[in-house]
């Protein structure tokens, strides 16, 4: 980022930052109720699997397990197939976004859709014949939400300035953290703790208490969504329009400028791709977690939401504290640190998967204090280096090299399953992950303008 002519980067308005860290919050209805610790637990349950091979589970234990393996495995080809969607279209968006200078609009226009997806979710009865129809939603929404967090994530260097934007990027990570605290909290209390009638008279009679969280959380996102859209100016594209094109023809524009950038900035070529894996892995952690919890440590749905709160908090505080340690030693040594932190801390619990609920939550929270430092480190150090005006399309990707290599951790994990018969062997999987991205990361050198504190360089053609 440059200072624009005549304006100082010390000028951001301090509502401007606190109104982008908001849209983090209210992600947090996505990424820790539905895609984390809530739905997909849901989805993942008992309540899915045919009622013959339940009653039957005593007699024929591995016609039990395979369908259990089943509807994990299930929900990761969902993911799957909704990630090859972002890798096609999230780069010609964010380039679209950044030429005509609507960011905001298109950030509007996707968290709607988020907004109507979760809502949608309701009608996903405690039924098998509802599994499809759920975990497509949940693809749905993702595909949805990766799209608008390249809008949301170019936006960082609006708010932001070269030696704020690890805080800033840090407090947004934080404040998804501390949102999923709160709305946890809420729908613990509100709609998960004991056996019900819960709030509203709502009971849990064919999954109707979780099915109200999903109305719940797309209230709680369209709400606080909201300050980022009316706060935050539109952006100004910082550098001279190109020439409109057709919405095929960006990507021959598309193709052209990753070639330029393979050939001027090689070491954001080499991030991408090793983001790609290890950004992978990380996903995988919040993804399965819920799942892992639940299955293999023997985790009540309500535990399961507890764990979520305290994960939550020890996320929330290792982000906003690895912002400080990012602007002060740059964003790579934070990113490398966390990687080894979140090696170790998933090799601990495959070693000690027999020491039930206890070994999971120790584990477990120290999984989360790594996680949000490693993504938030990471979108500060795209953002120094993206060129100026061009950050939406640099954004762009980013989620698609995240999403060509999505099959890794959920193909691994699934495969490490059916090779030794029980869910912890997962785990392994999404170790490798995190391993093969951190051992690609290193060699990747820091270009001098994306060191911590330094201007980044302009735009070029």
């Amino acid at each position: 980022m440059i200072e624009s002519p005549g304006v100082s980067v010390s000028a951001i308005p301090r509502r401007q930052v606190v109104a982008w860290a908001f849209w983090d919050w209210a992600g947090a209805a996505f990424n820790a109720v539905i895609t984390t610790f809530v739905f997909t637990v849901y989805l993942t349950s008992n309540l899915f699997i045919d009622p013959a091979v339940l009653a039957d589970r005593g007699s024929n234990p591995a016609a039990y397990e395979s369908a259990v393996a089943g509807l994990s495995s299930g929900l990761a080809l969902a993911l799957t197939i909704g990630g090859i969607f972002v890798a096609l279209i999230a780069p010609v968006m964010g380039q679209r976004s950044d030429s005509s200078g609507r960011r905001k609009l298109w950030l509007g226009i996707n968290t709607g859709v988020i907004v109507l997806v979760m809502a949608l979710l309701f009608f996903v009865q405690a039924a098998p014949g509802f599994f499809a129809y759920g975990v497509i939603l949940i693809a749905i929404g993702n595909v949805f939400f990766e799209i608008a967090s390249v809008n949301y994530n170019a936006m960082l260097v609006q708010v932001s300035t070269p030696r704020t934007i690890g805080r800033v990027s840090g407090l947004g990570w934080g404040a998804g953290y501390l949102g999923g605290i709160v709305l946890l909290l809420v729908l613990y209390v509100g709609f998960i703790a004991g056996d019900g009638p819960y709030w509203f008279g709502v009971t849990d009679a064919n999954g109707m208490n979780i099915r109200v969280v999903a109305l719940f959380c797309a209230a709680w996102t369209l709400i606080f969504a909201l300050p980022v859209l009316l706060a935050v100016p539109e952006n100004k594209p910082a550098v001279a329009a190109r020439e409109r094109v057709s919405f095929f023809r960006s990507y021959v524009v598309l193709i052209g400028d990753i070639k330029r950038l393979f050939r001027d900035s090689r070491p954001t070529f080499y991030f991408l791709l090793a983001s790609a894996v290890y950004r992978d892995g990380l996903a995988a952690v919040f993804t399965f977690g819920g799942v892992l919890a639940a299955v293999t440590f023997g985790f009540s749905a309500g535990q399961v939401l507890i764990f979520g709160i305290a994960a939550n908090v020890v996320a929330g505080i290792g982000t906003m504290l690895s912002g400080l340690f990012d602007d002060r030693f740059g964003a790579k040594p934070v990113i490398i640190t966390a990687l080894v932190g979140l090696i170790v801390s998933g090799t601990a619990v495959f070693l000690f998967h027999d020491g039930g609920t206890a070994a999971f939550w120790i584990g477990g929270l120290f999984l989360c204090l790594f996680v949000g430092p490693a993504q938030s480190a990471s979108r500060t150090f795209l953002g120094r280096i993206a060129p100026v005006g061009r950050e939406g399309e640099i954004f762009g990707l980013y989620a698609t090299t995240g999403r060509a290599v999505s099959f890794l951790a959920p193909g691994l994990f699934a495969l490490f399953i059916t090779w030794f018969g029980a869910q912890y062997w997962g785990i392994l999987g999404i170790i490798l992950v995190l391993a093969l991205g951190l051992g690609l990361l290193i060699p990747v050198k820091t270009p001098p303008h994306a060191r911590a504190g330094r201007v980044l360089a302009p735009a070029t053609d």
